[in-house]
C-alpha cells in the first residue's frame, strides 16, 4: 500500500475496532495484486477480506468497481472488500444492492458474511482527516492510447506515428504516455520492443479511468424519440454511427433489452434525428431516450468498416459505467464471450 492507502486502512481499522471487533491488518504482496488483508474477528469467529482501496467511488465508476473486486475474489478466493475515503449514501445503498462489502475512513460499513453483520451508515467524513489524494497516472491521452492497444494490441509495437493516428493523441505526449504505461505495469518496454500487457486487471483499469474521466466528455446531446422500440431497423450508416452500451450489447449477446440507446457519431446525426422524429430531452425524462456520444479514437482498424457497433470493450465499459445490475451482468458476459480470450483474468 502506498501512504494514502495506508492511512484508508488505519482509519478504518480504527472505526471497526470502535465498535467492538478485532481487526487486523495486513499488506499484501506485490504478486498478490490487491492492496491489503483484512481480518474482522467478532465472538472468534473470522473473515479475511481482500482488500481495494478506491480513492472516490461515483454512480459512474461503481460498475467498474465492483467487476474489479469480483475478479479479486475469485483470484483470491476470499471474499473481495471496498474500501473508500468516503461512501456516499446513495453508492453505498447501490452497493448494498449489488451485495458489495465496503468500509470507509469515515466510519461507514456493510459487512455480510457468515457469523457477522455489520451496517453503520449516515457517517460524515472529517475533511481535516482525509488522506490527500495520489497524482492520477491516467490522463485523457493515456487512456486513448490505451483504448487502441486494447482493440488491437500489436499496435503497441508499431511505430510512435501510427500509434498517434489510431489512437487520436499528438505525436509529442507518446513518450510520456508510454513511460506512464510501462510504470503501471501494462506495458512491457525493453529496448525498442514495446508489448502490452493483456490481462483483465488492464481491461478493467482502463474501463474504471475511462468511466470518470473520458467518458463525460463524449456526451454531445440526450434526445427523446418516439420510434424507441424500433431501434434495430435504423439505418446507421448513411451518418455514420455505430451503436454503443445497452443497444450494442444487446446485438453481441442476444441477451439485453436496452433502457437506453447509445450512439456514436462524430455529429448528431441530423438524418436519423429527422426520421425517427428525436427531439430534446427534458430534465426527468427517464424513458425513450437516446445518448450522442462523439466518438475519441482515431483510426483504429475493427472488423469491417462502416461498424454496426462499437468495439466491445467499449461496450463493455459503457455498460459497467451505468451502474445497474442488468448492465454489470450483460458486460460479465461480454467479457466471458468475447474479451476473456485476449484478457485472461490473471
Amino acid at each position: 500500500m502506498n501512504d494514502t492507502e495506508a492511512t484508508v486502512m488505519e482509519q478504518v481499522a480504527t472505526h471497526l475496532r470502535d465498535r467492538g471487533l478485532l481487526v487486523v491488518v495486513k499488506d499484501a504482496r506485490r504478486e498478490e495484486r490487491i492492496d491489503a488483508w483484512l481480518r474482522v474477528t467478532k465472538d472468534k469467529r473470522h473473515v479475511d477480506y481482500a482488500v481495494e482501496v478506491k480513492q472516490q467511488v461515483t454512480p459512474q465508476t461503481l460498475g467498474a468497481v465492483v467487476t474489479q473486486l469480483e475478479q479479486w475474489g475469485k483470484l483470491t478466493k476470499k471474499p473481495p472488500l471496498l474500501a473508500a475515503p468516503y461512501i456516499t449514501p446513495p453508492v453505498g445503498d447501490r452497493l448494498m444492492a449489488l451485495k458489495q462489502q465496503f468500509v470507509d475512513a469515515a466510519g461507514n460499513a456493510y459487512l455480510d458474511a457468515p457469523g457477522m453483520f455489520v451496517l453503520i451508515t449516515g457517517r460524515k467524513p472529517d475533511k481535516t482527516t482525509l488522506p490527500e489524494k495520489p497524482v492520477d497516472a491516467f490522463t485523457a491521452a493515456s487512456l486513448k492510447t490505451l483504448f487502441a492497444f486494447i482493440c488491437k494490441p500489436a499496435l503497441a509495437a508499431a511505430p510512435y506515428r501510427e500509434i498517434a493516428v489510431a489512437a487520436n493523441v499528438s505525436l509529442g505526449v507518446l513518450p510520456g504516455v508510454l513511460a506512464g504505461l510501462q510504470q503501471a505495469e501494462h506495458l512491457h518496454i525493453m529496448g525498442n520492443s514495446r508489448k502490452l500487457i493483456a490481462t483483465r486487471r488492464l481491461l478493467d483499469a482502463w474501463s474504471l479511468a475511462y468511466a470518470s474521466k473520458l467518458r463525460p466528455k463524449q456526451l454531445m446531446r440526450t434526445l427523446v424519440t418516439p420510434a424507441f422500440a424500433s431501434w434495430r431497423k435504423w439505418d446507421l450508416q448513411a451518418d455514420r454511427a455505430a451503436w454503443g452500451g445497452e443497444p450494442a450489447a444487446a446485438l453481441l449477446t442476444k441477451h439485453l433489452e436496452p433502457g437506453v440507446l447509445t450512439l456514436y457519431a462524430g455529429k448528431p446525426p441530423a438524418r436519423l434525428m429527422v426520421e425517427h422524429r428525436m427531439s430534446t430531452a427534458s430534465h426527468g425524462t427517464d424513458h425513450n431516450l437516446v445518448e450522442i456520444r462523439k466518438p475519441f479514437w482515431g483510426d483504429i482498424a475493427w472488423h469491417e468498416k462502416p461498424w454496426v457497433t462499437v468495439p466491445p470493450a467499449l461496450v463493455y465499459a459503457d455498460l459497467l459505467a451505468t451502474g445497474d445490475a442488468r448492465c454489470i451482468e450483460s458486460a460479465q458476459m461480454i467479457y466471458e464471450d468475447i474479451l476473456a480470450r485476449s484478457f485472461p483474468a490473471r
